[in-house]
Formats: structure tokens, C-alpha cells, sequence
């Protein structure tokens, strides 16, 4: 982190470890058949609702609406993980498609899962093969172990591992997946994300970086992961919530030190940076930011601090408050349309 004047100073690009950018067009849907009381029914009635309603061009506009709002708080780099079981074949495209025309990187996964019976796994399984196979970037997604078979879990692995690349679960984040550990111990390697770790024992054995999602966690009253207590590698993800990695630092840090007086905010900082491990890139990426200091200590107790020019590739992609690789009233208006549409299918469902 470098001074650049009296009032700015620079960075490179941070990244959002994990993040849904389906769920950018969630903000406004519609009122759940019942209330959620369980973390259970809020994926029942809420997100496993929301995820048989998208179809290509929703899933678009849902992406390019995450990316501008990224790139507009600094981020260069979102690690997605998705879902759309009406509309498997083509949707890493879309999302990939969507972050590049913002100008954000982008390393998308299918979320694996048996819920929707074995050919919606195979379905799943193929979206990943065939996008990595074809050049993109992406890692095999698995939703999570309780919503898969042993079978399914292992093809992810296999796949993965022809493929030279990690897997990106959810593990042990609510109570139904408690257990995870002995079901993917033998399956689990370094370059794999370990998505929330709530309930992980201590000393799990599983192999991977974990991701810690503070707010989401905190959100769907899942219980505080306290990352700090694995030996593995910790990164900051968002679980769909934006991707404002600035604030996610902020939140990690009060949750940890809301248990722990004597926790810093070099440690969530160091989190936030292990980002760069899974797109080098952004590091060389050159993020102006209107604040004269941009360190754990200072940052901690800052609020709002926002980017003043974002560069990509050695591309201006944000300058004086806008992207510059698309008009942003457009893109918000093509995502306003489509939020409207996923609504209604919603009222449906």
C-alpha cells in the first residue's frame, strides 16, 4: 500500500473470495411464503426459491449489476459460486461475459447438487467441465455435501482434479452439514475453498483455504466461524452480500474482537489480502483511494472510504465516479427490468 498525495494513496485490486452474483437482483424480492426460523428454511423459502427463477438473461444482468458494484468499491476480482437449476447449460458463460464487459475478473463455478435428482447433477457436473475445458476460469462448485450424494461428491473431485483446478463448497455453515468433514476429508486439496467453516471442529483435517463470510454468517444466524482458530489459509468472501471487501475487513475484525479484546485488524487484513492467492493478477492491478492512509489500523475505523480510479490490466475501468467500459444507467436500468421479471416468476414458485 502506497501514498499518492496529501489525501489518496493506492492498492491493488481486492477480491471477493466468495460471492453469488445471482443475488444482486435479490434486494426488493418479494416477502417468503412463510418466515424463515431455521438457516434450513431460509435456503427452502428464500434462495432455493430464487435460484429455480433465473434463466440466462436474468442471470446476465444480476452479473453485471455485482460486477459494477464491486468495481465501484475497489474490487477487481469476484470468485463466484451459482446456482440456476432451469438454467444450468451456459450460465458460467454468462456471468464471465457480464463481469468482463464491466471490467472485473471473474473465476465462476456451478454449484454442484443433487436436490434437483441425478441428471441435475450431471447437468451441473458438465456446466463446470465444459467451461474450464473451453478456456475459462473457473473451479468446480459444489453446493454443499448435505445436498449431495457421495457419488456426486467425488465426480466434483475427479473433475476438478483432471481439470487442474479446486473445488469451491459451502462447509459446515448450518447445522445440516455438521459432520462435512469426514465426508470430504479424502476428497479435500490445497487449492480448494472451504466456504464459512461455522461449525468445523478445530482440527477438521480438511485441506483448502477457508473463506469466512462475517456478515452472511451473522445474517442467517449460523454463529460466528472464528477462523482464526484453523491452521488453514483464511480469505474474506461476501457470500452475495455486495462485494465491498473493505467493509467485509471491517465486520471480521468486530466480530473477532467482540470475543476477543486483544484481536487486530491485521489479521482480517491479511484475510482480505490472501484474495490475491486465487487471482494473482489483481495485486498489479491500481486502485486509487480517497483516503491518505490504506492500512489495518486506519482502515478498521474508517467508514465509506471508496476508490477514486480503479485500473485493470493497466485499463481505467472506474474514473470520477463511474465505470468507463459501460454506461452504468443502462446497466442498472437492464437489471431493474429483469429484477422485475425474477419477481414475478417468484410469486409463482
Amino acid at each position: 500500500m502506497t501514498a499518492v498525495g496529501e489525501f489518496t494513496s493506492a492498492s491493488g485490486g481486492l477480491v471477493c473470495s466468495h460471492h453469488h452474483l445471482y443475488s444482486a437482483l435479490a434486494r426488493g424480492m418479494p416477502a417468503p411464503p412463510a418466515t424463515p426460523s431455521s438457516f434450513r428454511q431460509i435456503l427452502e423459502l428464500v434462495w432455493w426459491r430464487l435460484d429455480m427463477a433465473l434463466d440466462l438473461d436474468i442471470i446476465r444482468d444480476s452479473a453485471r449489476l455485482g460486477a459494477l458494484e464491486a468495481l465501484a468499491r475497489g474490487c477487481t476480482a469476484i470468485v463466484d459460486h451459482h446456482e440456476s437449476p432451469n438454467a444450468i447449460e451456459g450460465s458460467l458463460d454468462a456471468i464471465a461475459e457480464a463481469c468482463a464487459e464491466v471490467g472485473v475478473r471473474s473465476v465462476c463455478s456451478y454449484g454442484v447438487t443433487d436436490r434437483h435428482g441425478v441428471e441435475g447433477a450431471r447437468r451441473g457436473l458438465e456446466e463446470n467441465r465444459r467451461f474450464i475445458a473451453d478456456g475459462g476460469r473457473g473451479m468446480v462448485g459444489v453446493h454443499a455435501a448435505f445436498t449431495c450424494s457421495d457419488e456426486t461428491l467425488e465426480s466434483a473431485a475427479g473433475i476438478a482434479a483432471d481439470l487442474g483446478v479446486g473445488v469451491h463448497i459451502h462447509v459446515a455453515e448450518g447445522p445440516d452439514d455438521v459432520g462435512v468433514e469426514e465426508r470430504i476429508r479424502h476428497l479435500s486439496k490445497p487449492d480448494w475453498l472451504l466456504v464459512h467453516g461455522v461449525l468445523l471442529p478445530d482440527e477438521h483435517g480438511l485441506e483448502g483455504t477457508i473463506v469466512h463470510n462475517p456478515r452472511s454468517n451473522m445474517n442467517n444466524a449460523v454463529g460466528y466461524a472464528n477462523p482464526s482458530r484453523f491452521s488453514n489459509p483464511v480469505a474474506l468472501g461476501t457470500d452475495g452480500i455486495g462485494a465491498d471487501m473493505l467493509e467485509e475487513f471491517r465486520l471480521a475484525y468486530v466480530a473477532g474482537r467482540a470475543s476477543d479484546v486483544e484481536v487486530s485488524p491485521e489479521a482480517a487484513w491479511g484475510w482480505m489480502e490472501n484474495g490475491w492467492k486465487f487471482v494473482p493478477e489483481s495485486a498489479e492491478d491500481k486502485v486509487i483511494w480517497a483516503t491518505p492512509e490504506f492500512d489495518p489500523w486506519y482502515q478498521a475505523f474508517s467508514t465509506g472510504t471508496s476508490p477514486l480510479s480503479v485500473e485493470v490490466d493497466g485499463e481505467v475501468v472506474w474514473a470520477d465516479g463511474s465505470p468507463t467500459r459501460v454506461d452504468e444507467v443502462e446497466v442498472r436500468t437492464k437489471a431493474a427490468e429483469s429484477a422485475r421479471r425474477l419477481f414475478a416468476r417468484l410469486e409463482e414458485i
